[in-house]
């Protein structure tokens, strides 16, 4: 996780110590509150995208249109 910008790795940490159980999976608005950012859309897109890029790169998987949780294993892509 270390080659990794800084905002990336905030929003894996975030997954990381979010995502247990049944609860396996999180919307962006979710992901946003925990990082107490403001629910305006700006704040969404930019959370939305980045977690695209991650589940792009195998560090994030999106089973669902717009929830994420971790991609197996966690040890990530590119």
């Amino acid at each position: 996780m270390d080659a990794l910008a800084p905002h990336y790795q905030r929003l894996l940490a975030t997954l990381t110590e979010q995502v247990s159980g049944e609860e396996s999976v999180m919307s962006c608005q979710e992901i946003i509150a925990v990082l107490g950012l403001e629910p305006v859309p700006a704040s969404v897109e930019g959370v939305r995208s980045k977690m695209k890029r991650l589940a792009d790169r195998a560090w994030a998987d999106e089973p669902a249109l717009g929830r994420f949780t971790l991609a197996a294993g966690s040890a990530g892509g590119s």
